[in-house]
């Protein structure tokens, strides 16, 4: 490598570092006051909080490293032109494509940080993070059980225990259920346990029955039952939701012998994790052969950082598209590579451009002078 890359190479790692720093901030911050609101008024501590907003950053530097590479590589050659750096560089016979070639290298390096942060810290984190989610809601739905009093999770919802068993057994439940204006449900039980799902906590109600009382006639229907299942976690906004499973799963169990999903369905995750890497360099390249077109101006380059803008947005637009096609679809997962080659033909064709136009102006100079 010669000290001509090294020079640009060092100058967009530290400016990438800044860059990546200050958006993972601002955005993670952004998240982790929401989510310190949400778990607050839950009732959860300190601690609970600040575990959950750090499984939240591997999937928040994810995001924000294209952007950090696209804001270096913008920032870089832009003051290379301000400072006439990039006068000195071309003078030496350096062309767009050899300007370009430390850039790549750039990209490469922090497309290699995606693809760790993508194929396990990623995964690993949303997985975590579920976990912890689901035993959150568990601890909120406890905390309504209490023995002799009503409580009212929800307008509309009334919830009694008499009392709790040694063995946990919740004995002589009332749970009246008005949220819905058509009719009006009241169960009572004799005893009751709460277990723990996928989808969230549940009350297993034994040995009681159902009353509903019809709006629109007045009619009371009344069902007896062995066990009933109440949900409730729909009476409680954990803000848990419900992820792909293939998200939550690294690369290496994605592709282990007896993984439940599909091979199309595999394809596309891995797929989708590659492409995502791939975009660093690709907004890199973008945004350093933007800028070549334009040469020394006193009010800015303000016109080729709108076109590289432009274009990242323009990428990042087919990429949804492409990822939401083949969310639907597995089977076209090749459908995602189509922004990647998109992006990197813009990019050798706005490094040609560059060439172009620096090799006119030297003759458009000589003709200059040879006029009368």
């Amino acid at each position: 490598m010669s000290k001509l890359d090294r020079y640009l190479l060092a100058q967009l790692m530290a400016h990438f570092g800044f860059f990546a720093l200050v958006l993972v901030a601002i955005y993670w911050l952004n998240q982790a006051v929401q989510l310190f609101n949400r778990l607050v008024a839950d009732g959860q501590s300190t601690r609970v909080v600040l575990e959950l907003t750090s499984l939240a950053l591997p999937v928040v530097v994810s995001l924000m490293l294209p952007l950090a590479a696209f804001a270096a590589s913008l920032y870089l050659l832009n003051r290379l032109i301000g400072e006439s750096e990039l006068v000195v560089m071309q003078a030496t016979g350096a062309s767009p494509f050899r300007l370009a070639r430390p850039v790549l290298t750039f990209g490469l390096i922090v497309a290699l940080l995606m693809t760790m942060l993508l194929h396990m810290l990623v995964p690993l984190a949303r997985a975590q993070s579920i976990e912890r989610r689901a035993e959150i809601a568990d601890n909120i739905a406890a905390r309504f059980l209490l023995a002799g009093e009503f409580q009212h999770p929800l307008p509309g919802v009334t919830f009694f225990i008499r009392d709790i068993s040694a063995r946990g057994e919740l004995l002589d439940i009332y749970l009246s259920d008005n949220r819905n204006s058509a009719s009006a449900t009241v169960f009572l039980a004799s005893k009751a346990v709460l277990v723990r799902s996928d989808t969230g906590p549940k009350l297993v109600m034994l040995d009681g029955m159902a009353q509903s009382l019809r709006a629109a006639d007045e009619r009371l229907a009344v069902t007896h039952f062995s066990n009933f299942t109440y949900d409730l976690g729909a009476l409680i906004d954990t803000g848990t939701g419900s992820e792909r499973k293939l998200e939550e799963q690294t690369t290496p169990q994605l592709l282990a012998p007896g993984n439940p999903a599909t091979g199309a369905e595999v394809q596309y995750e891995i797929a989708k994790r590659v492409t995502r890497s791939l975009n660093a360099p690709v907004s890199a390249l973008i945004g350093f052969a933007a800028l070549l077109l334009g040469g020394f101006n006193r009010l800015g380059l303000w016109r080729q950082i709108g076109l590289a803008t432009v274009i990242l947005l323009t990428l990042q637009f087919l990429t949804n598209i492409a990822e939401d096609t083949a969310a639907e679809a597995p089977e076209s997962w090749p459908l995602l590579l189509v922004p990647i080659v998109i992006g990197s033909a813009l990019a050798v064709t706005l490094l040609w451009q560059a060439g172009r136009r620096r090799s006119r102006r030297p003759a458009k100079t000589l003709s200059a002078q040879v006029a009368p």
